[in-house]
């Protein structure tokens, strides 16, 4: 049985998908915003949708929407959500997009929902109650030698012009197989077990806090590249099955 919040979170998501659908593989107009970012009617209405369900189910709770912004952030529960996570494959027709949802109470991540109607998952989790993909309850993979593991990587922009390129490249070398598969798609993968690690150095909290709780209730770990904690400023991710937390930490600091 679902909690109040987390049917309010997939039934968001569910009237996403039902906007998104509509508009995907439809040539729309594309704006770009003030941080060269780009959006859609898709984004927009996606939002919008979500808005309505969460808002008239929650009225006294927080909104952090990455198309209209922060709104009552004061208040104990905040919900966070990115209608359309992965514009730019939205618009150039690749499935590799998904809809963000996440309710942080206190500071802390408590839900998590991902759907990605194009690709056609839908994982979810929400503290003590485990992760679910699908349907079906996850698990993280129990790998623990960084010589057996398979990692994937994200935006890595940051990385690549900082210090820590070179001891990445090093990582690279003592991993079992390296992969880029970005967005969502890496940690659905991590939390069912089938990859071991996650690298990323360009994000938002937005893209991310949904897929925190999913990964963790799988049994993983999620923080960012120097090992601190996700909150609403995090811009960097290191997400692992847990066993190789620390050794991959160690090994690009």
């Amino acid at each position: 049985m679902h909690s109040a919040e987390l049917q309010a979170a997939l039934d968001a998501a569910t009237a996403a998908a039902e906007v998104i659908r509509s508009l995907y593989q439809r040539n729309l107009a594309v704006t770009t915003k003030a941080d060269k970012s780009p959006v859609t009617e898709a984004d927009v209405r996606a939002e919008q949708a979500i808005h309505e369900v969460l808002s008239s189910r929650f009225p006294g709770y927080g909104f952090y929407g990455e198309e209209t912004g922060q709104h009552g952030m004061g208040a104990e529960s905040v919900w966070l959500v990115d209608p359309i996570d992965g514009t730019k494959s939205f618009v150039r027709e690749c499935p590799f997009f998904s809809t963000q949802i996440a309710l942080m109470r206190g500071g802390r991540m408590v839900l998590g929902v991902s759907s990605a109607p194009a690709y056609g998952e839908l994982a979810w989790a929400e503290r003590g109650t485990g992760a679910f993909l699908g349907g079906q309850r996850i698990r993280v993979s129990a790998v623990a030698d960084i010589g057996a593991a398979i990692v994937s990587t994200g935006n890595l922009k940051t990385l690549a012009a900082g210090p820590r390129w070179a001891r990445f490249g090093e990582l690279v070398t003592r991993v079992n197989r390296i992969r880029g598969y970005g967005d969502f798609v890496h940690y659905h993968l991590l939390a069912r077990g089938a990859l071991d690690a996650v690298i990323e150095s360009d994000v938002n909290i937005l893209d991310i806090a949904a897929l925190t709780v999913i990964v963790e209730e799988a049994g993983g770990r999620f923080t960012d590249i120097d090992g601190g904690a996700v909150d609403l400023e995090t811009t960097s991710v290191l997400a692992t099955n847990g066993p190789l937390h620390d050794s991959v930490l160690a090994a690009i600091s």
